[in-house]
């Protein structure tokens, strides 16, 4: 199969994401290209609460129940982020991340605060730089979803808490 774009790849989770959202009863709209860190504003109409939703889509090209690492643990998913996502951290930020299977198209969406994902990525980072002094650092950084009684060198967010979390509980 040809590579798609990650620009595709992108676009295909803010839409999958919209339409859940409609589906859930949400008034949802697509921000422009100049807004940043937020993709789709959110509106509750049952509440009258409104939420900003930075989407962050990975395509999986094969079939795996888990990753294993010596540093992070057994994860299940796993999104690229920048240094930027350490320090957003507001209220009514959220981030949806989506996991788009490529075999069978099946989608997977977790719905995490922004003060979870950006004390998490600090945190990994950091500890990535203690664990090895020769790693460099850079900007990249990486949100990792964890399972429930594993065991994590720092806290990690887990899969359970946050999978179609469309009522926003933090």
């Amino acid at each position: 199969m040809e590579k798609i774009s990650s620009n595709y790849v992108a676009l295909s989770g803010e839409f999958a994401v919209l339409s859940k959202l409609a589906f859930h009863g949400f008034d949802a709209n697509m921000t422009l290209g100049n807004t940043k860190n937020i993709d789709i504003l959110v509106s509750d109409p049952r509440t009258n609460l409104m939420y900003q939703l930075e989407v962050k889509t990975s395509l999986n090209t094969r079939i795996k129940e888990s990753t294993k690492s010596e540093n992070f643990g057994t994860f299940a998913f796993s999104w690229i982020m920048g240094k930027k996502h350490e320090i957003i951290s507001r209220k009514e930020l959220w981030y949806c991340f989506v996991s788009i299977d490529l075999e069978s198209g099946g989608q997977r969406f977790f719905i995490v605060p922004s003060n979870v994902v950006s004390k998490y990525v600090e945190m990994q980072h950091k500890y990535w730089l203690n664990k090895n002094k020769k790693h460099q650092d850079s900007d990249m950084r990486v949100f990792r979803l964890g399972f429930k009684g594993e065991k994590y060198n720092f806290e990690t967010p887990i899969i359970e808490d946050y999978e179609n979390n469309w009522n926003f509980k933090k």
